[in-house]
């Protein structure tokens, strides 16, 4: 993996969690980001250039990303990874793999040259932690096998030249802990600090707290809390951003609200809810749908996260909004005078989710590798 936004770590903790469930003391489980450890300067920066280049420089972002051809990062790739194929024979040589799993669009194309020179080649498959919009980059023809999330990533694999058996349709990679029968909602909530009859909107700004958090939660204040009349709750999760969570721990809030940090129990959270406010990041969107909650998306980053929101809108699972006022504007009508559409929506949602994804996964993969 390589910590180009949080979703590909936190898609290789959920496999490595996955095998330890279900294969207990069975597998020793490396996971490493490649291009920060194995790749030499400035490639090795990519990582630290992200975060600037796919919120503060969208437009930088996209280009490099690519647009319908993806000619310029494709033609980027090519001369790259012949020039870091060495990297992958030092890591190799390092863990002495029984199996690579890629989690990474950068990854295929360099590891596929390397296994080329190799003498005994290693196992090695590709787990598409994008949800309908992938960079071709994803998609490698001599890949043992590829697992993606949706019907279109699945068509991009074929038209990559994957043969159809070892295309699996499985779903994202999420935390095992969301495959577990949840909690009763009030009992959550009473162990949370929620109100406990107020419906509640949870705001999320991923790993980071990114995005206009800070005035999406205002807006929903003011929007909930009109007349003088408490019509829901809201909870925050800033992440890492601490400074965020300052600021909002200081202001006067009119509605209930419950702010956090980075939390490691994220299941109990979205439980606890009844609607999801969040940029497009697949991550949420799947763990959102598992949990039965219609989502309001705020944006989404250039390139591989376009797909999302139609995908959201059109299996009619929420609505993309990018106004704060907006996004307040219908979380207030959820709340009130279409109760009714939320429970409708939280339904169909649930009908989407795959809340064993995860485990799935692993089980194909030991199949496949040992049978």
């Amino acid at each position: 993996m390589s910590d180009t936004g949080g979703g590909h770590r936190a898609s290789a903790q959920a496999l490595k969690a996955g095998f330890d469930e279900l294969y207990p003391g069975r597998f020793a489980i490396d996971v490493i980001d490649f291009i920060t450890d194995y790749l030499p300067w400035p490639f090795n920066q990519m990582p630290k250039a992200y975060p600037f280049l796919s919120n503060d420089a969208p437009w930088m972002w996209k280009l490099l990303y690519g647009g319908q051809t993806h000619g310029l990062s494709n033609a980027l790739a090519q001369v790259s990874s012949r020039l870091l194929v060495g990297a992958v024979d030092q890591a190799i040589a390092q863990h002495t793999p029984d199996l690579i799993i890629s989690v990474h669009p950068l990854l295929q194309l360099v590891s596929m040259l390397a296994m080329a020179r190799r003498p005994q080649r290693v196992p090695f498959v590709t787990v598409v932690t994008d949800l309908t919009t992938a960079h071709p980059l994803w998609f490698h023809p001599q890949v043992d096998a590829v697992y993606v999330a949706s019907e279109n990533t699945q068509a991009m694999a074929r038209r990559a030249g994957i043969t159809d058996e070892r295309i699996h349709l499985l779903g994202l990679p999420i935390r095992p802990a969301f495959a577990r029968t949840p909690r009763p909602q009030t009992e959550l909530r009473a162990a949370l600090g929620m109100a406990l009859e107020l419906p509640a909107v949870l705001l999320i700004g991923g790993g980071e707290g990114i995005g206009p958090v800070e005035e999406i939660a205002a807006a929903c204040d003011a929007s909930l809390s009109q007349g003088g009349k408490i019509a829901g709750q809201i909870v925050v999760i800033c992440g890492r951003n601490k400074a965020l969570q300052e600021r909002l721990a200081a202001r006067t809030w009119a509605t209930p609200v419950r702010i956090n940090g980075f939390v490691d129990n994220m299941p109990d959270w979205m439980t606890a809810c009844d609607c999801v406010v969040s940029k497009a990041g697949p991550g949420t969107i799947a763990e959102a749908l598992i949990c039965g909650l219609p989502l309001v998306l705020s944006g989404f980053i250039p390139g591989q996260e376009e797909g999302n929101a139609p995908y959201v809108v059109d299996n009619h699972v929420g609505f993309y909004e990018e106004s704060p006022a907006g996004i307040a504007a219908i979380i207030a009508r959820w709340f009130g005078p279409e109760r009714d559409h939320l429970r409708t929506m939280s339904e169909r949602a649930r009908t989407l989710g795959r809340p064993h994804a995860t485990f799935d996964i692993v089980r194909s993969i030991v199949e496949l590798a040992w049978g």
